[in-house]
């Protein structure tokens, strides 16, 4: 039987989505992973070069099946109540090996982006900080069911943007992060801890409106 109680912390996936070395967005996972952990959830950080994939090949998904790095990204979000994508903007989009990632893992049955709460945020040299990148980035994730947060960061100047001892240089920005993590944090405990919140979410296209939350469409 379902209940209101959810027992233990809330588990949040933080990936750092650059293969980088030294990335400003591994850098910005970490911060926000930090905030998570402040705030009593367990994280799970982690970086997109752990996660080892071929451009997708229909033909070597029908012969060998889904490559290792695949599978190892679905099983941790499905250990997660929700993740956060910390990517950088390629050419005013998101990186080939973000799409490539998240075009296997689709392939899942469970599809294992559905329904999970995701917080978009950016680190980028320029001006606009990566934000067209996270535009980019929401298209699939909500076409595949991600409840993707409202509110997106993107860290213009990030070359520059980090004291130290890893925080935001620039203590507005830090706080703005701050409340948007929170802000995060807060929806997604009300939606896992309350479970008759779920059926207020909309519906999205393919979704059998009639069946149980639990039992709805994962195409």
């Amino acid at each position: 039987m379902p209940t209101d109680a959810h027992p233990g912390p809330l588990r949040v996936l933080v990936l750092g989505a650059s293969t980088r070395t030294g990335s400003t967005n591994a850098r910005l996972a970490a911060l926000v992973g930090h905030i998570l952990t402040a705030a009593g959830a367990t994280v799970d950080l982690a970086a997109m070069r752990e996660f080892d994939m071929p451009l997708y090949d229909g033909d070597m998904e029908e012969a060998q099946g889904l490559p290792g790095g695949a599978l190892a990204l679905r099983d941790r979000l499905e250990r997660c109540e929700a993740f956060v994508l910390s990517s950088p903007e390629y050419n005013a989009s998101l990186p080939g090996v973000v799409k490539n990632a998240i075009d296997w893992v689709s392939r899942v049955r469970p599809q294992p982006f559905k329904t999970k709460h995701a917080l978009l945020v950016s680190a980028s040299p320029s001006l606009v900080g990566g934000n067209r990148g996270l535009w980019a980035l929401r298209v699939p994730l909500e076409h595949l069911g991600t409840r993707v947060y409202p509110d997106m960061f993107s860290l213009a100047e990030a070359h520059q943007g980090f004291t130290e001892d890893g925080q935001l240089a620039d203590a507005t920005l830090q706080l703005r992060l701050e409340e948007t993590v929170l802000a995060f944090l807060r929806l997604v405990e009300a939606d896992a801890r309350y479970v008759c919140l779920q059926r207020r979410w909309y519906e999205f296209p393919g979704d059998r409106t009639g069946a149980p939350v639990t039992q709805r469409s994962e195409c």
